[in-house]
């Protein structure tokens, strides 16, 4: 039990920095860690240097159908049917063959791990709970592209996989048209997870991106000027 809004996790990340006496960081979310990291830059914008966002939610409504066919009333019950742990089992046996052979695809792997999490109940009951917090099965529902402009101070880039099939790659050339001054870097033949097929790629650009853009002055200035212009 608990509140998975993007909210609550922005609100926690920055219990995190103060805890550990970070004044302020680049912040990099992925998937929906994008929408949280975007959450963040909007409450607490003087806690964030630059933004990376890659294969973000929240910026469009179109998303993989098998995530909004999980927010249909009732899935929560069905879903035991699906992640049963014989499959599981089955399946981390698979896994464990094919490595020994030198076998593996590294996203089908990033994937089995999240299949093989929802076989113990407390975990279905929080993916729900946050997948219903950002999706209904119309799409996401939680969508900051009224406030992107809000960015236009803050070095931001954005990461995508070509051939992303859970949020489609059109989110981050909308995104970074929305978005004055950002950089837009498609990651060619890659899907959702760049961190686990492309992971030295990915390293390199956000490094160039750090090492080529200079952080945010701290404080609210820059935001208040920002909301102020518009």
């Amino acid at each position: 039990m608990g509140d998975y809004s993007l909210g609550a996790v922005a609100s926690g990340l920055r219990d995190l920095l103060a805890v550990l006496e970070i004044e302020s960081v680049t912040v990099i979310g992925h998937s929906l860690g994008g929408g949280v990291a975007m959450q963040l830059a909007y409450q607490h914008p003087e806690l964030v240097d630059r933004l990376v966002l890659i294969g973000s939610g929240g910026l469009g409504r179109e998303v993989s159908w098998l995530l909004r066919l999980l927010t249909l009333p009732g899935a929560e019950y069905l879903m035991p049917l699906f992640f049963h742990g014989f499959v599981r089992d089955r399946g981390n046996e698979l896994g464990k063959a094919l490595h020994k052979r030198g076998w593996g695809v590294p996203h089908v792997g990033e994937m089995w791990r999240a299949y093989e999490s929802l076989g113990q109940a407390e975990n279905r009951q929080a993916f729900v709970r946050t997948l219903r917090s950002v999706i209904d099965p119309g799409g996401q529902m939680v969508n900051a592209t009224d406030r992107l402009y809000l960015a236009a101070a803050m070095p931001t880039m954005i990461v995508w996989g070509e051939n992303d099939g859970i949020i489609p790659v059109e989110h981050a050339h909308a995104a970074h048209d929305a978005i004055p001054h950002s950089r837009l870097e498609i990651l060619e033949g890659c899907g959702h997870f760049p961190h686990v097929q492309e992971p030295a790629h990915l390293v390199e650009v956000i490094r160039d991106f750090v090492k080529t853009t200079e952080p945010l002055p701290g404080g609210m200035r820059p935001f208040r000027d920002t909301l102020l212009e518009a």
